[in-house]
């Protein structure tokens, strides 16, 4: 009889304890909005601090390149996106000269350069890059400075937009840490979130890597590899160049992007030296073969001047 009273009193017990996990499920489900949170895989753990400054909307190749902040809930389009990058780097590279402050255009906008000396038009964002000292120094100046910003665009119409100048106040660490915080600024245009990024080169070691510059990605460049910087042009505006620049495009992106004329659903087309979608042959996945392969001669290195580029190529020959 005792062990049947015994039987009887887990048999009511049971359940509750069964539950107990399903409802602390849900309840984490709710503070986190149905995804797990950081650090919650490990029952009675509190999670990890979040180290990240700047933030995005989602980790996706086109949510990652919004400024949660000014992210209006819906990404914009192919052709929106051209425009806003057009203005967000004209206005950049145009307010750094005005004040007298040292900025290179880097990565896959350098690249872009190399072509034709605009925006690739498969890009998500934009990648300049500064000294450290320059980098403190708008920290200390510039930091959360909103900047007004009136032009024209190609086809005419007016622009009125509005960027914020936000400096990472990790940019002090120049190691790369957990890497949350690689990026140390960047130039955010507010209607939209999307945003230029801004990193810092430093010489982290220069006792045993003296002339080694690098930024916290873990990109390194020799000081001859940047400097002097090279006077050009980008999207119509003056703008600055490693010296190497060919050195250091080669060592991120191989040679082959220095040739290769089909990327990303765009094909350059040498008349126009231009980078023709895809959609614009009536085929949404495959490029139509081209008559006649040709070597790309870069506009930046080009001898007509109409591009603005030409006066590279008396520096370089």
């Amino acid at each position: 009889m005792k062990f049947l009273h015994l039987f009887t009193a887990l048999s009511a017990i049971a359940p509750s304890i069964r539950a107990a996990p399903a409802s602390a499920s849900e309840s984490i489900e709710e503070r986190t909005g149905g995804r797990p949170s950081y650090g919650s895989s490990r029952p009675g753990h509190k999670p990890l601090p979040d180290t990240k400054y700047f933030h995005e909307p989602g980790a996706s190749d086109e949510l990652g390149h919004y400024d949660i902040r000014y992210f209006t809930g819906s990404t914009v389009s192919y052709e929106v996106r051209g425009e806003i990058l057009y203005n967000l780097v004209r206005s950049y590279l145009t307010f750094f000269r005005e004040k007298n402050i040292e900025t290179w255009i880097a990565h896959g906008t350098l690249l872009g350069w190399w072509w034709n000396g605009k925006i690739m038009p498969w890009d998500l964002d934009l990648d300049t890059q500064v000294s450290a000292s320059t980098l403190t120094w708008l920290g200390q100046n510039l930091n959360m400075t909103f900047h007004d910003y009136n032009s024209t665009n190609p086809d005419g119409t007016e622009v009125s937009r509005r960027y914020l100048l936000d400096v990472n106040p990790n940019h002090v660490d120049r190691l790369r840490g957990d890497g949350m915080n690689v990026i140390d600024a960047r130039w955010i245009d507010t209607q939209s979130g999307l945003f230029i990024d801004i990193t810092g080169l430093s010489e982290t070691n220069p006792s045993m890597q003296p002339g080694i510059w690098s930024c916290k990605n873990n990109h390194r460049y020799r000081t001859r590899d940047i400097y002097p910087l090279r006077e050009t042009e980008f999207e119509g505006v003056p703008a600055l160049v490693p010296y190497s620049f060919d050195t250091v495009l080669t060592a991120e992106y191989g040679s082959r992007a220095l040739t290769k004329t089909e990327h990303a659903g765009h094909r350059w087309e040498p008349e126009q030296k231009v980078w023709v979608k895809a959609a614009a042959f009536g085929t949404k996945n495959q490029l139509p073969p081209t008559t006649q392969p040709r070597a790309h001669v870069p506009e930046s290195l080009s001898r007509d001047e109409k591009s603005g580029l030409g006066n590279l190529l008396n520096a370089v020959r």
